[in-house]
């Protein structure tokens, strides 16, 4: 009964997750809008810093509860199952066309900022409060890039934004805020059980449990997008929001309380790094990722998952 209790507690705590990241922005995208802020900062800062507030929650409940293997697992877990299982499956409903500045700049700083967090975290094997503030900076320098790009948002999406009444909005973002808190504290809790329970590794329920149940709205946001023909949209959510889990969710639980790098997660670290490169390598040549690429993404998955089990 138990063990039963804390399943649905942890379906609970990812339900209030997902549900609570949706309506966060969609409610502070259409306060953005009415404030007269750009649609491209609106899209590739706001919304993709929403998709990451599951895993920044989840991060800092984590930490500040003593659980730093989960709070790394979560953010590591979750940038290298957005990439193989969730571009992979989207690749396969429909091919993933890939923006040039994607491959030329944001998958490199992708793969530069991994192999940051794995170089500060082997230092000393905390990622300490001056730790966050340089990832903090790097986060400020990103942000600063997104202001200087001119690709086109969704004009559709911001109609319907803006149709919507202020208090409207501002009963979304609170709720959501709200939602995302309680749905974090939950999810750590049962998890943590589980892993008690079962005699599991703190770390691999956060790389793996954990990681999915926070990576839920990227999943959705991606998927559908392919359905309805917008692929092209799954490649940016998954990156910016890979970007935004080391900088903004590893940088602000560290500067709230330093954060653990056990030694066991190198090689996690190093199998990230490798999963941003391996997708650079598929999409570096045509710009785009087909069904070949996303079962070479999954399979690999798959090989990362057997090591999971055995380690």
């Amino acid at each position: 009964m138990e063990l039963l209790l804390q399943i649905l507690l942890l379906i609970a705590g990812f339900v209030l997750l997902v549900k609570g990241a949706d309506w966060f922005v969609d409610g502070a995208s259409g306060i953005a809008s009415r404030l007269g802020i750009p649609e491209l900062v609106v899209g590739l800062t706001i919304v993709a810093m929403g998709t990451s507030l599951p895993e920044a929650a989840v991060s800092i409940v984590a930490a500040i509860k003593g659980s730093a293997e989960i709070t790394i697992g979560n953010v590591v877990g979750s940038n290298i199952l957005n990439v193989l299982i969730i571009l992979g499956i989207t690749s396969l409903i429909r091919e993933i066309a890939v923006q040039r500045s994607t491959v030329r700049y944001e998958l490199p700083f992708t793969i530069g900022v991994t192999v940051l967090l794995v170089c500060l975290g082997l230092l000393d094997h905390y990622i300490s409060r001056a730790d966050g503030w340089i990832l903090w900076i790097f986060m400020i320098l990103y942000l600063l890039y997104l202001w200087q790009m001119t690709k086109k948002g969704s004009q559709e999406e911001a109609k319907e934004e803006r149709q919507k009444p202020i208090w409207l909005l501002l009963l979304m973002v609170a709720s959501g805020g709200t939602m995302i808190v309680f749905g974090s504290d939950i999810t750590v809790d049962a998890a943590t059980a589980m892993a008690k329970m079962f005699g599991m590794s703190e770390r691999f329920i956060g790389l793996t449990i954990v990681a999915l149940g926070t990576s839920l709205p990227e999943l959705v946001t991606s998927v559908t997008a392919a359905i309805k023909g917008k692929s092209d949209i799954a490649m940016g959510n998954i990156v910016g929001s890979n970007i935004f889990n080391i900088l903004f969710v590893v940088g602000t639980t560290a500067l709230i309380t330093p954060v653990e790098y056990a030694a066991s997660f190198t090689v996690d670290s190093i199998v990230a790094i490798v999963t941003m490169l391996l997708l650079l390598l598929c999409v570096a040549r045509h710009h785009k990722l087909g069904r070949l690429g996303g079962t070479l993404l999954l399979l690999s998955y798959g090989g990362y998952f057997v090591y999971l089990m055995q380690s």
